[in-house]
């Protein structure tokens, strides 16, 4: 017999649960359903050069994360011991306080589950992803970063305010959208709607393509 193939979580599905330990004891991911977004994002090592900037910029706007009922949570394949010993080094010596729970994956169980080890990067760290889970547990986006490039945090923010924008309203958002800003009315899907839509009032530079403003 062959060795089962793991499937990777897709956009769409239902992110896979798991329970954890952490920085701030004991997490079960289906726990924020019903409840919160979550923003789980892994890094390769701690007391690493680009993952200690990383790490103080989401801390520096965990505030933003919080009004907008996010989780953040980080993840690496080291303990809990060594994730303590750099929060209370990047206390200590950067004078930044890590207020989100990071995740001990030393048996890899979430960053294979999840595909944070990509074999062609590293073998023994994870890759620089992040997952977007909305608060009914659905995996709405992903992104993957190289082991050598640091993420830009306040893109991470504007995706979850798009992700946000779009579940609220049933619109969806153009390229670079930035909230306040024009969003995009779903194209019509049948000839009638499409006759229609230029008369709708809205904003169009064909029939597929028109903007409005959110009241």
């Amino acid at each position: 017999m062959g060795e089962t193939m793991l499937h990777l979580p897709i956009i769409g599905d239902l992110a896979p649960d798991f329970e954890v330990q952490t920085t701030h004891g004991p997490v079960r991911l289906s726990d924020f359903r019903g409840k919160k977004w979550v923003v789980m994002f892994s890094h390769p090592a701690d007391f690493t050069p680009v993952c200690t900037t990383e790490f103080i910029a989401f801390a520096s706007m965990y505030d933003e994360f919080l009004r907008l009922n996010v989780q953040l949570m980080g993840l690496s394949i080291d303990s809990v011991h060594s994730h303590l010993a750099w929060v209370n080094n990047l206390k200590e010596k950067m004078g930044v306080k890590i207020p989100f729970p990071i995740i001990a994956d030393l048996d890899m169980k979430v960053a294979r589950l999840y595909g944070m080890i990509h074999e062609g990067s590293s073998s023994t760290a994870t890759i620089r992803a992040v997952f977007f889970i909305d608060d009914k547990g659905v995996l709405r986006a992903m992104i993957y970063y190289p082991l050598t490039n640091g993420r830009n945090i306040p893109e991470i923010i504007r995706l979850v305010k798009a992700l946000q924008t779009t579940d609220a309203h049933g619109v969806a958002t153009p390229a670079n959208w930035q909230p306040g800003e024009k969003v995009v009315v779903p194209a019509p899907a049948t000839t009638d709607a499409m006759e229609k839509r230029l008369k709708e009032g809205y904003e169009c530079k064909e029939w597929y393509l028109c903007f409005k403003h959110l009241e």
